[in-house]
């Protein structure tokens, strides 16, 4: 015996038949858990039900604790605890009504060698879906097998017939006949673009700039060197202190002059004075100083695009940086100059921004820029979260929204926008989005991610629609009436189809000017992320291909 102290070996737990344990991912800002819990509630009820119409038994894994009022899994140490009270094998219930950060339970779902479902309810007014499509972003790419399923009220057959094949077969089949691989591209002058951008930036490469990485816990938004740099990407890795202090040197005047442009040209403000609650002209200063602030950061470091996390840390001393990013995102937007006031940065230009330091927004924002600006379109593109959606009039109108970040062109000019204080759950310091309806259109879609090991890429085609005044305002009442929103109907891809495909909680959108033009500029991108060695696949209908 050598006295050494070993640690104890902890017992394989016996899983009992027919047993499945739940847990639920919430958010790090504990406002947000308190307020999303009576819907966590109705959704575990909801599955639970299922599960035992079926002759099983659910487990929660962890209890409500008395102190916070609820049972989400609040921090990533947490997540370890309970995932000890886990037999290693038991089938696994990830159940999610709220926004959660996923790197809270991401270590546990890694080692896990039992059957996964992830599972939300399908509703706008808490962003489970948004939550749902993250994590199961994370484990596609950690390479963990997991069957998905989600209901707007759990008595719907195939939400039933889906949980019963997983009791079976730990498995949920979904249809995938939607997806196919680039086929080989047509000698076409699009395609010929394609690859002469992707080939330029293989030889020339370019920097993103990412003010701090994680944001929000998403472990499907960093990218690693070692993919990313194979693009001909590489990361200028900034601090959100080092853009707070950049802040601190813009004057009121320079600030002051970018809202007067933004007013001028028509943009409103709903202007309070209790900054607790309401926007005020203080926090849209801010705003505007984070706006010339990050230019400022990108000139000095030659970026190609950036990206900033705001949450956490950057939100508990500043207001939301969404109005900046948007503001970044537009070609049309106040001048910023050189510190010597000698130039105009980025002159005539949008300079892509990837709202929530999100690396697979990088690169798609990027190549879109590249693509669009080379085609003489306006190149002008966001991320939107997949919110949620409904059909209208017999087909089916996603919800798409973001917190803020869209161009101005998106809504048709400075004028259709609007600045709505942010809410105080979500962002304590406030600030301005830049509120309003997307403009009918031909649009592209996109997500660039991690599966298998690479970097992959989905590319679709959509329309934004024109919904009733009446039909808009219940959307945006039903999720967050200050945010931005897009009517959202894809191109022979069902809601189902979508949402078990779709490998992140973000997706990319940009303009056209009408249907032939947007196929033409889809197959461009498609062929420049081809060239860059992304594995591309087509969603949907293409009527280029």
């Amino acid at each position: 015996m050598t006295g050494y102290a070993l640690p104890p070996v902890r017992e394989h737990q016996a899983v009992p038949p027919k047993t499945a344990y739940l847990i639920a991912s919430g958010d790090l800002r504990e406002s947000a858990n308190a307020a999303g819990w009576p819907t966590q509630v109705e959704l575990e009820a909801g599955v639970t039900g299922v599960l035992n119409d079926l002759g099983w038994q659910v487990i929660r894994a962890n209890d409500v604790d008395p102190a916070t009022g609820h049972g989400f899994i609040s921090s990533q140490r947490m997540g370890l605890e309970v995932f000890k009270n886990i037999p290693s094998d038991a089938p696994l219930v990830v159940a999610e009504a709220v926004w959660q950060y996923s790197h809270h339970v991401l270590a546990g779902l890694r080692t896990h060698r039992g059957p996964i479902l992830t599972v939300a309810n399908f509703a706008g007014d808490w962003p489970g879906l948004v939550g749902l499509l993250g994590l199961n972003a994370g484990l596609t790419k950690m390479g963990r097998e997991y069957a998905s399923i989600w209901s707007v009220d759990f008595t719907d057959d195939w939400f039933k017939d889906g949980i019963k094949e997983w009791t079976e077969t730990g498995t949920i089949t979904h249809d995938a006949s939607h997806v196919r691989p680039l086929p080989e591209l047509p000698d076409t002058p699009e395609v010929a673009l394609g690859r002469a951008l992707g080939d330029q930036l293989l030889a020339d490469k370019a920097i993103i700039g990412v003010f701090d990485e994680g944001c929000m816990g998403m472990y499907n938004a960093i990218f690693d060197d070692e993919l990313l740099n194979r693009t001909g990407i590489y990361k200028e890795r900034l601090s959100q202190s080092a853009l707070y202090a950049e802040m601190l040197n813009v004057t009121d005047a320079e600030a002051d002059a970018a809202r007067d442009w933004l007013t001028d040209r028509g943009m409103t403000f709903r202007f309070g004075t209790d900054e607790a609650t309401e926007l005020t002209e203080a926090q849209v200063r801010w705003q505007l100083k984070m706006y010339i602030a990050a230019l400022r950061i990108a000139d000095d470091f030659g970026l190609d695009a950036v990206g900033i996390q705001y949450q956490q840390g950057l939100k508990d001393l500043v207001p939301a940086s969404d109005l900046a990013e948007g503001m970044i995102n537009s070609t049309e937007r106040p001048p910023v100059l050189s510190r010597d006031g000698s130039r105009e940065l980025f002159a005539g230009r949008a300079f892509p921004h990837f709202n929530e330091a999100d690396e697979g927004v990088a690169v798609d924002a990027l190549v879109t820029d590249r693509v669009w600006t080379a085609m003489g379109l306006v190149p002008d593109n966001t991320l939107h979260d997949v919110r949620w959606g409904e059909e209208y009039d017999g087909e089916f109108v996603w919800v798409y929204e973001i917190s803020g970040s869209v161009p101005a062109s998106h809504l048709g000019g400075w004028d259709k926008a609007e600045g709505w204080r942010q809410g105080p759950v979500f962002f304590p310091a406030g600030g301005s989005t830049i509120n309003g309806v997307s403009k009918p259109g031909e649009v592209v879609l996109s997500r660039v991610y991690i599966a298998d090991g690479v970097l992959q890429a989905d590319i679709f085609r959509g329309t934004v629609v024109e919904l009733p005044a009446e039909e808009t305002q219940r959307r945006k009442d039903a999720t967050n009436p200050e945010w931005p929103i897009a009517h959202v109907v894809l191109h022979d891809v069902t809601r189902d189809q979508f949402m078990a495909r779709h490998k992140a909680n973000h997706a990319q959108v940009v303009y056209a000017p009408d249907a032939e033009t947007a196929d033409k500029a889809l197959v461009a991108k498609a062929a420049m992320l081809d060239r860059m060695g992304i594995r591309v696949h087509l969603i949907g209908r293409v009527d280029a291909l």
